[in-house]
């Protein structure tokens, strides 16, 4: 997975370990990947940096900002975590509400990122970072085209034509385990599109798209 044998089992071992499964060692101290993961999000998120401010180096701090973003996202992490196959080794208790299940394979990967990196060192750990996830896994092309963030598009129009604007969750249905939240947003007082998701932050992006598409942004 890394592209080397590891020299300390252990430490990935540790990565691998989600906290609803924490045991208490002979210190009184629980053993799980979060330290891992702290540690990991922040050398991940410095390496992808780096590579991007070498690779358009006449790109302003936005893009930069916003393309960072994109990558280690934690959607995106999870979905990467994955595609490379943690879903078949982090260890964690089904039953445990501690932390959305939905967040485990990207805390682990970036878990991962701090096992490596200590392991190996940061040379290593930055070859393993580009070569074998952000090369293989993200079209930076793709990325570059594709504008998520319309929420921040409806923001920022409305700033610049001095308007008010309002996200508002006007509905929560819950169906078994799973809930749908539908949002509006309001341009002063005229409702210019709703959206549905499964959390807050989908709806409210949902709900931005079609503003976005209405007021031709």
């Amino acid at each position: 997975m890394v592209g080397s044998k590891p020299l300390n089992i252990s430490l990935y071992k540790l990565a691998f370990s989600h906290s609803s499964l924490a045991k208490t060692n002979d210190s009184g101290y629980k053993e799980s990947n979060e330290r891992l993961e702290f540690l990991g999000d922040a050398i991940l998120g410095s390496i992808v940096a780096e590579y991007l401010f070498k690779k358009y180096p006449f790109k302003d701090e936005g893009f930069l900002t916003e393309m960072r973003s994109r990558i280690v996202n934690r959607e995106s992490l999870n979905l990467l975590g994955r595609k490379i196959g943690l879903a078949n080794i982090v260890a964690f208790d089904a039953q445990s509400k501690a932390r959305s299940p939905k967040s485990i394979y990207g805390n682990a990967l970036e878990a991962l990122v701090g096992a490596v990196y200590l392991d190996r060192g940061y040379i290593f750990c930055n070859k393993f970072i580009i070569k074998k996830l952000l090369i293989p896994h993200f079209d930076l092309d793709e990325l570059i085209n594709t504008d998520t963030n319309h929420k921040s598009k409806i923001i920022e129009w409305a700033q610049r034509e001095n308007k008010t604007v309002a996200f508002d969750i006007i509905n929560i249905k819950t169906v078994g385990n799973h809930k749908e939240f539908t949002a509006n947003v309001l341009i002063g007082k005229e409702m210019m599109g709703e959206g549905f998701g499964s959390n807050k932050k989908k709806a409210e992006q949902a709900a931005a798209a079609k503003a976005c598409g209405n007021l031709d942004i």
